[in-house]
């Protein structure tokens, strides 16, 4: 039985989703790959990540509204959210500061190392 922890990588950016999925692939995590905001809904409801990392601004559904769409739904609204986004303008602290307490934010260009650690601390907690 494969155990392998999925993440699911929400990006409107083709090179985003390449690089960064090769990068969870090598590390040992399952992915799963979505272009847009619904999109990301329906796999999230049919596949049950273990974690979903999602950029901010995507045309469509944004981020902000994707997570708390994800939030009201009971199939998904347990499911750790990494924002992944470049640095937060004034507006989109504004937008995802009520988002702040369930999840969780790292700045584009990341650091490859903080964030596979940071991955791990949420789909890999220790045992008690």
């Amino acid at each position: 039985m494969d155990n392998k922890r999925k993440i699911l990588i929400v990006d409107d950016e083709p090179d985003v989703l390449t690089l960064l999925g090769e990068r969870l692939t090598k590390a040992g995590y399952d992915v799963i790959k979505a272009s847009s905001g619904k999109e990301a809904i329906d796999i999230a409801e049919n596949k049950a990540p273990d974690l979903i990392i999602l950029d901010i601004a995507m045309p469509g559904l944004d981020g902000s509204e994707t997570a708390t769409l994800l939030r009201e739904a009971p199939k998904t609204k347990g499911i750790p959210i990494l924002f992944l986004t470049c640095l937060f303008t004034k507006q989109e602290e504004k937008m995802c500061g009520h988002l702040l307490g369930q999840n969780f934010f790292i700045a584009k260009p990341y650091d490859a190392a903080e964030l596979l650690t940071e991955i791990d601390k949420r789909v890999n907690p220790p045992k008690p």
